[in-house]
């Protein structure tokens, strides 16, 4: 057993505060703590186990995010005998897109759990969804693939996924701005740049324009992500005209 595992098992005030309140969150009383607590370490706090290895919520989160899409296709293979390969990934992609990730994590108030250098105000919303993949690559490691299954059933598909629903939502309002530009042959263009001001991590700020008119602008703390504010703004801005 490494030095991690022998620290975060053992019975300390704050770990055994830590274990009630994710125990309160989930529903059940986690084995391997310290694989919780390394779903909440920001790469800020530059953490290393006892081999070294860097310590925070980035791998968990690749492995819950592998973890989540495997169970929402299998999912939606068995819910929908008649959808097609494109149709079944369009709606997996639906229903783990990064905004509705970030929904879940912020139902399950995951912010508070964050151990890292920048203040909690300071993180960009990506941050829910970016926990809630985390804490199922953790659910997983701890408790198998069966069990991890059943908490994804019991808070993902169970209370938020509406097929009928979600054949109507829209997961990129960029793409439907540029398919709109490119059948009624507007310019659309999207002017990036950095905008800092007074915030720790770095953000982007876009202005889109159409026909070099500024219809909306967007800010995050990724260009992708600013776009996408802008694009979806912009959408509901000249919606009548989209929708014609």
């Amino acid at each position: 057993m490494n030095l991690i595992r022998k620290i975060t098992n053992s019975h300390s005030p704050k770990d055994e505060e830590f274990s009630k309140a994710m125990r309160k969150v989930l529903g059940y009383r986690p084995k391997k703590i310290y694989l919780y607590q390394e779903a909440f370490t920001h790469s800020s706090l530059k953490k290393l186990n006892d081999k070294g290895i860097p310590m925070n919520y980035e791998r968990l989160e690749f492995l819950g995010d592998a973890i989540l899409g495997a169970v929402i296709a299998n999912y939606l293979f068995k819910k929908i005998p008649t959808g097609d390969e494109g149709y079944l990934t369009q709606m997996r992609s639906k229903i783990v897109s990064r905004e509705h990730l970030n929904e879940l994590g912020k139902d399950l108030d995951l912010k508070k759990f964050v151990e890292s250098t920048i203040p909690n105000n300071n993180f960009g919303d990506n941050i829910h969804g970016n926990l809630f993949e985390a804490l199922i690559g953790a659910i997983h490691s701890d408790m198998g693939y069966s069990f991890t299954e059943k908490f994804i059933f019991r808070f993902v598909i169970e209370p938020y996924v509406d097929i009928e629903r979600l054949e109507g939502k829209i997961t990129s309002y960029k793409s439907v701005l540029i398919e709109w530009s490119q059948k009624s042959r507007k310019k659309i263009k999207y002017h990036v740049y950095e905008d800092t001001g007074n915030d720790t991590l770095k953000h982007f700020s876009v202005k889109l324009s159409v026909d070099q008119d500024i219809v909306s602008k967007g800010r995050a703390t990724s260009k992708k992500k600013a776009e996408e504010i802008a694009s979806k703004r912009a959408y509901y801005k000249l919606k009548t005209q989209i929708e014609a």
